[in-house]
């Protein structure tokens, strides 16, 4: 796939005074995977700021977690197949941290995971300030046991501390890029099973959040908070 043949048909710039709810689920409760935020739809931990999303994670007590965060999606609302996807965002910096622009697939809540699939745009950890990581997460064919397809990249140097985070995805392949330096490639193909669709020719849903702890991220530094990650937008071509 050459950008150059692509158009831009929609995007999210987060230029209102409120997020469109018509595009953006607010997901909320505990996280998976250890992590310790409680995910709120409150102004304090989401909220559009000089054209930019706000993701604020908060060290305070709140539903019995020790700290609150948020995760949006765009499940029901908003599907992606095939073409570029592309965000530019700044990361949140300290130990504990781990923002995360990824996918799942449409059928999440009717086959399960990970009889969905899972694509990782970016991944971040704040124990490893200077890595960014892209992964593709796929089911053998009981959807239980699960492949993965991963790479880690050097960040650039960024003076304003964004970057843009994309992938392309055609029916052949999955390209990922930061700053348009590729770094990562997943053939389709190695997803094929006997007996099904392959799940990586579906439409998938965005999800975006930052969450805290956890099984990668680990321990917390409480000194860090209020952690923000800053999304400046999301656009899609085809």
């Amino acid at each position: 796939m050459q950008s150059q043949e692509l158009s831009l048909i929609w995007a999210e710039e987060f230029d209102g005074k409120k997020i469109d709810t018509d595009i953006w689920n607010f997901e909320k409760g505990l996280g998976h995977n250890n992590e310790e935020q409680y995910y709120t739809s409150r102004a304090k931990n989401i909220q559009i700021k000089k054209g930019l999303l706000v993701i604020e994670a908060r060290k305070e007590n709140y539903k019995g977690s020790k700290y609150t965060s948020a995760r949006i999606t765009t499940v029901d609302k908003k599907l992606f197949k095939y073409g570029r996807i592309q965000i530019r965002a700044k990361l949140p910096t300290g130990n504990g941290t781990w923002p995360a622009i990824w996918m799942l697939g449409e059928n999440r809540y009717r086959d399960g995971y990970p009889a969905c699939g899972e694509i990782d745009i970016m991944e971040h950890v704040g124990k490893s300030p200077t890595e960014i990581h892209g992964a593709i997460h796929y089911p053998e064919l009981d959807n239980k046991k699960l492949n993965s397809s991963a790479k880690s990249f050097k960040i650039p140097y960024s003076e304003d501390g964004f970057h843009t985070y994309t992938i392309e995805w055609d029916e052949k392949s999955i390209n990922y890029f930061i700053d348009d330096e590729p770094f990562h490639y997943f053939k389709i193909e190695d997803a094929e099973r006997e007996g099904r669709d392959n799940i990586f020719q579906k439409p998938f849903y965005l999800i975006i959040n930052l969450a805290l702890g956890g099984k990668w991220a680990r321990e917390i530094d409480n000194t860090i908070f209020p952690a923000r990650f800053y999304i400046d937008y999301v656009r899609y071509y085809k």
